[in-house]
């Protein structure tokens, strides 16, 4: 199969990762499913969901010099990036780069909840950052 087999995830940039788990319950009645800090992404992340559609995914940077720290300072909270889940993340990198596509991630790497990731660059999107993933276990 080539292409995304549907969207896995919307991520979203804030600031305070329990203040927007909040408002998410709140506004759509989401709960927290799981966590995790990633030193090497410089994010912290709250997956949260609601009984139907796609998980959300809360991050905030560890830091102001991460990739969402400098997103935080640039535009503010807001959609970060929208993930669609592959069913072999390798071969979808191979034929990306082999098209030509501006890739961030040219392979794989490992990701948060124990996903492999690839990210295209938002330049090839029309401004928006794509995120492949391949779940793995959580």
């Amino acid at each position: 199969m080539q292409g995304a087999i549907g969207i896995h995830h919307l991520g979203i940039a804030v600031p305070d990762l329990e203040a927007a788990a909040e408002t998410y319950a709140l506004l759509i009645g989401a709960v927290v499913d799981h966590g995790q800090d990633s030193e090497e992404m410089g994010t912290s992340a709250l997956a949260i969901r609601t009984p139907e559609g796609p998980m959300i995914e809360l991050v905030a940077p560890l830091g102001p010099d991460t990739p969402v720290g400098k997103f935080l300072d640039k535009r503010g909270p807001g959609m970060h990036h929208v993930a669609y889940e592959v069913a072999d993340l390798a071969a979808e990198c191979r034929r990306l780069v082999d098209a030509g596509v501006e890739m961030i991630d040219p392979e794989p790497r490992a990701g948060l909840f124990g996903m492999q990731v690839a990210f295209i660059h938002p330049e090839a999107v029309g401004g928006v950052l794509l995120e492949l993933v391949q779940p793995g276990e959580v």
